[in-house]
Order: C-alpha cells, then sequence, then structure tokens
C-alpha cells in the first residue's frame, strides 16, 4: 500500500515539474520573440552567480525593442514596403551605382546599427537598401522570429528593387540577417547576384542551447522546450528553422564570414553551412573575433575578402 502511494506522489511530482518547466519555457520563448515596447534596460544574460541564474530562469529575458539611434550623414530616402509586416527602409544612392547591397541586421539590432557596413559598400559605388526587419526600428510590431518570417522581408525587398529596375542584387546580412538569407533564398526564386553572410546558426535548436550556456544554465530539458514553445507562439515548427538545411538550396555565390571565438556559434555549424552550399562560395575566419562586429578588429581583411568576392561575381 505503501509502495503504491509513493508511486503515486512522485508521479505527481514529475508532472508538476513538467508543468513549471514548460511554463517557464513559454515565458522565456514569448520573451525572446516579442520585444518589449518599455524603455527599459536589456538583462544582462552572463552568470553572475546563483540567484542571478534562478531570476533569469524564472523572469527570462527582457528585450527592449531595437531603436535606430543614429541617421545617415548621406542623403538617403525612407521608405515603407508591405511584406507579411509593413518594413521601413533606408535607400541611399551610391554615385555611378554598380548594384545594389540589401542590408540585413541580427538579433536586436535596426538598420542603424549596420550603417558601417553600408558605407563600406558605398565606397564601393554599390547603392544600399537598409531593412528593419518587423519588430524593429521604424517598421511594425513588436514579434521577431529569428530570421524565419524575416526571410519574406528579404524576398520583398528583393521584388521591390526588381520593380525599380535593379539588375544587380546583393544580400548581406549578420547573424539572423544571414539566416533571413539563406531561408529566402532557399525557398525562393530571387533576382540576386550573390550573397555575403556572417555567423548563421546553424539550428534554431543549436541557437537556443548556445543561449543557455552563455547564462550558465543547462540547456536540456529547457533548450527542447523553449524552441517547442518559440514555434507555438509564432505559427510555426521552430525545430524546423535550420539554416543548415536551406543551405542545400542556396545556389547563388556565397561568401561565408565567421569569428572563430564565436560563443553563440559554434564552428561545426559554420562548416556543415559551408558544405551544404550547391554554387560558388567562400569561407573566411577571423582568428580572434566573437559573434560580433568584424570591421571592429578586422577591417583590412573584412575589406578585402568583400571587394575579392564582390570583384569576383559580378554579374
Amino acid at each position: 500500500m505503501k509502495k503504491k502511494i509513493y508511486i503515486r506522489r512522485f508521479a505527481w511530482t514529475l508532472l508538476v515539474l513538467f508543468v513549471f518547466l514548460n511554463i517557464i519555457a513559454s515565458v522565456h520563448a514569448y520573451k525572446f520573440t516579442h520585444f518589449s515596447e518599455e524603455d527599459a534596460l536589456k538583462t544582462k544574460v552572463e552568470n553572475d552567480g546563483f540567484w542571478s541564474t534562478v531570476g533569469l530562469a524564472l523572469a527570462g529575458v527582457n528585450n527592449p525593442r531595437p531603436k535606430n539611434k543614429i541617421l545617415p550623414v548621406v542623403p538617403y530616402e525612407t521608405i515603407f514596403i508591405e511584406s507579411n509586416s509593413k518594413i521601413e527602409c533606408w535607400k541611399i544612392k551610391a554615385d555611378s551605382s554598380i548594384g545594389t547591397v540589401v542590408v540585413c541586421h541580427g538579433y536586436g539590432g535596426s538598420k542603424s546599427s549596420m550603417l558601417d557596413k553600408a558605407n563600406e559598400f558605398l565606397a564601393l559605388n554599390y547603392s544600399v537598401l537598409l531593412v528593419d526587419f518587423m519588430g524593429a526600428g521604424g517598421s511594425e510590431g513588436t514579434q521577431c522570429t529569428i530570421g524565419f518570417l524575416e526571410s519574406e522581408q528579404v524576398k520583398s525587398c528583393c521584388e521591390y528593387l526588381v520593380k525599380e529596375g535593379e539588375n544587380n542584387i546583393v544580400l548581406f546580412g549578420t547573424s539572423m540577417g544571414a539566416v533571413s538569407i539563406l531561408k529566402a533564398l532557399a525557398e525562393n526564386s530571387l533576382s540576386v547576384s550573390s550573397a555575403i553572410i556572417e555567423c548563421p546558426f546553424g539550428s534554431m535548436y543549436e541557437t537556443t542551447c548556445a543561449r543557455f550556456r552563455i547564462m550558465g544554465m543547462p540547456s536540456f530539458p529547457m533548450a527542447g522546450l523553449l524552441v517547442f514553445w518559440g514555434g507555438v507562439e509564432n505559427g510555426f515548427w521552430a525545430f524546423g528553422h535550420e539554416p543548415t538545411t536551406y543551405a542545400k538550396n542556396v545556389k547563388c555565390p556565397v561568401l561565408l564570414m565567421y569569428g572563430e571565438k564565436d560563443a553563440k556559434v559554434s564552428r561545426n555549424e559554420i562548416d556543415e553551412i559551408y558544405a551544404n552550399l550547391c554554387g560558388s562560395k567562400q569561407l573566411v575566419t577571423f582568428p580572434n573575433a566573437g559573434h560580433e562586429n568584424y570591421l571592429h578588429s578586422y577591417k583590412q581583411e573584412w575589406r578585402t575578402a568583400v571587394v575579392s568576392f564582390l570583384q569576383n561575381h559580378q554579374p
């Protein structure tokens, strides 16, 4: 009789724990994919001790809605493109333009954070179209799907440029922006000449595991639950959000760049994406760079790689 009571209590304990973990995961997933409208500071995610970790586990990470903090110093036009969300873009024309680069920001960023990259392309006589993905800058909403729905916005930008008569379109994106580009290229016949991508993650599950490691927390089982609820709350199967798989259907020339000290994206993920790319491809790595802006520490090396790639892949 006592044995049955113990088994019943144990089963109820497991059930309560399972429900509790799912509640916590759903909170994390929502906060990770929906920015806060409030002017609050972003929650620090580094491991600062036991109670800090407990607090993060219970409350999740607060992500304020990304804003455009600076404006271009050269003449520009603000345009709005209707996609699966209304997105705001900055259009900057280069003198004697030889093409247009669509510039896509990463998670938690906005188009203003990409102005330094845009200036590099302008110096090479490429016009630029800087994108605010949904939930960021001047675009609609607070939702962010880490590249899944954003890929449709990449497609819409390309279609806009084609209608404007552009016949040399280059896609450039970092982190989430790179993932958005890979998905857009894999699922659509886009009229692009080439793509330059920086530090894309290999899968939604892998990048979620990395997020937990950075916070000093075990990834199992919470990473899986977080991915599941993130997909449920945003209307897609998040376990199928895999840039390594998207790469198998990317046929245009691709320059892939990566920082070898990246804690958020592993070298294995990069190698798998690179191996799966179908067309002409080049991999450039920066030995002491992390998940960061490579122009800060490797400006000349970045420029050399980009200039060489673009010169070799003119339409």
